[in-house]
This record gives structure tokens, sequence and C-alpha cells, in this order.
């Protein structure tokens, strides 16, 4: 009998895990415009105090895939200077849109001072307003035709800068161990994910292979390996959606390259930490980064 119902409670549980391909991107499409400052749904963090002017903020289309569909970006700064600009690519997390990230995007727009680098982000496809299935392949598609937009206005690699958050790790990860188009002069990664894999042995508790659940094939604490640009870490302690222990700590130790630093954030969660860290000490601490040489 106990043997019955442990297969009966396996299957229910596999069934639900089949969908985590799909779970993994959590879009929200039920906005009909990007309002920025005016947003009134739901933000991770409060930003007020920090503004952007609106001559600053200009949002716009790029085309990818073989059909052309349409994703949204914004770009935070002045576009005519970013052939002279460092400027830094942001990657959002797996759930949401530009909106509600847009407290974090003025975060980094105020790194070193108001506008004193650029900031690109952008919707997935099937996020918010942008058109399309999200996919991993679909991510690094979309993530890449934004990289092709600041080159075609004049970016080169040594001003550019990638940073993701969550999901948006893999992002960087990928495109930066394997550029198609220029590849970042450092990174920053904010609770990223070691890989699918570990993701699903921590939400199963079983020892069975990735493939049997997704077919997802980001590995950042692999991908991290053939990196050897500056890296930036930082997690929150308490992180209950990607423990800091079986993922962001894999991807630092995994790192070889030239630079690297590690911010663990006491008492910090999965999507608190510039919160929990103090947004001025958050924006120094990237400032003091990014000046590196």
């Amino acid at each position: 009998m106990k043997q019955l119902l442990f297969y009966i409670g396996l299957s229910i549980f596999l069934s639900s895990c089949l969908d985590l391909d799909e779970n993994l991107f959590n879009p929200d499409t039920s906005i009909s415009e990007y309002q920025f400052d005016d947003f009134e749904g739901i933000q991770e963090i409060d930003v007020s105090e920090y503004t952007i002017p609106q001559d600053s903020i200009t949002l716009f289309t790029l085309e990818v895939g073989t059909n052309g569909e349409k994703i949204y970006a914004t770009y935070v700064g002045d576009i005519s200077r970013i052939g002279l600009d460092t400027v830094i690519l942001y990657c959002h997390g797996n759930a949401g849109h530009m909106d509600f990230y847009w407290p974090r995007t003025k975060l980094l727009a105020n790194v070193g001072g108001l506008c004193n680098y650029g900031v690109l982000t952008f919707d997935y496809r099937g996020y918010g307003l942008s058109e399309g299935k999200p996919s991993e392949d679909n991510m690094y598609e979309d993530s890449d035709a934004a990289i092709q937009w600041l080159k075609d206005q004049g970016l080169n690699d040594d001003r550019f800068m990638m940073y993701g958050f969550s999901l948006g790790a893999a992002a960087v990860c990928e495109l930066t161990a394997n550029p198609r188009t220029i590849a970042p002069s450092k990174i920053m990664l904010e609770s990223p994910f070691a890989s699918a894999d570990v993701m699903v042995q921590d939400g199963s508790g079983l020892s069975l292979p990735k493939s049997f659940f997704v077919n997802l094939e980001i590995d950042n604490a692999e991908e991290i390996k053939k990196i050897s640009q500056p890296f930036y870490w930082i997690h929150g302690t308490i992180d209950d959606f990607l423990d800091i222990n079986t993922h962001g700590e894999v991807v630092y130790k995994n790192y070889q390259g030239t630079y690297s630093e590690a911010h663990r954030i006491v008492g910090a969660n999965h999507a608190d930490v510039p919160l929990v860290m103090g947004f001025e000490a958050y924006i120094e601490s990237l400032k003091n980064f990014i000046t590196l040489n």
C-alpha cells in the first residue's frame, strides 16, 4: 500500500514538473503600455527617491527571430553618446516585465551619478508588450539583439558591461562565454542559479537527471568557467528561491578569470538584495567595481 501511494504521489509530482520549462518563464502580459514611474502594479522594491528625467528615457522596439517579432526595449541616457559612454545591459528575471523591474533600472542609472552610465533594458519575447513566446533560445537571441543595437550605435566591448538578475544571469553567462556580437568587458550577476539541473534537484528533492523534468540547457556554473572578464557576484544569504549555497556559491567558485568580487548580503532574500544592502551602498559597490582598471 505504501509503495502504491508513493507511486501515485510521484506521478502527480512528475506531472507538475513537466511544465517547469514554461514555469521558469513567468511573464506578465496584462499591460497595455509601459508606464515607468507611473506604474501602479506590484514592484519588489521602492526607489521613488531616485528619479530619471523623461528626456533620458527612450522606449523603442527591436525585431528578432525569423518572423521579425517585435520586442520592447528602454534606453536610459543619451542615445547620441552611446559611442562615447559606458553602457550597462540589464537582463531581468523570470517574472513580470520592464515596469516591474523599473526600480532596478533606475538604481543602475544612478551608479556614479544620474545617467553617468547608459543603461539598456528590454523585455524578452512574451514579456510585457514584446511579441512571441519565451524560451531559453529566444532569451539568448533577444539579449543578443539588444547587444547588436548597442553595437550599431557605436558601442565597443571596452565600454560594454552586462548585469543579470536571477534568470537574466543565464543570458549574461551564455553571451559572455559564447559571444555572438561583442562580449562585455565586465559582468555582474545578482542571485544567479547554478544550472537547471541544480534547480530541479533543489525543487524535487530527488536524485534524478534534469532531462527527466525539463529541456532547459542553462548551466551558469559551467559557462562561468569560460569567462575571464572581471566578475561581480551579489546574493542574499536567506534566498529561498535560489539558495546561495547550491546556486550562487557554486557559480562564484567555478569562476577562473582575472578578478572577482563576492557580496553575500546577510538577511537578504531573492529579490530584496539592493534594499537590504542599502541603495547607496549598493550603488557605491557597483561604481567601485565598474571603475576598476
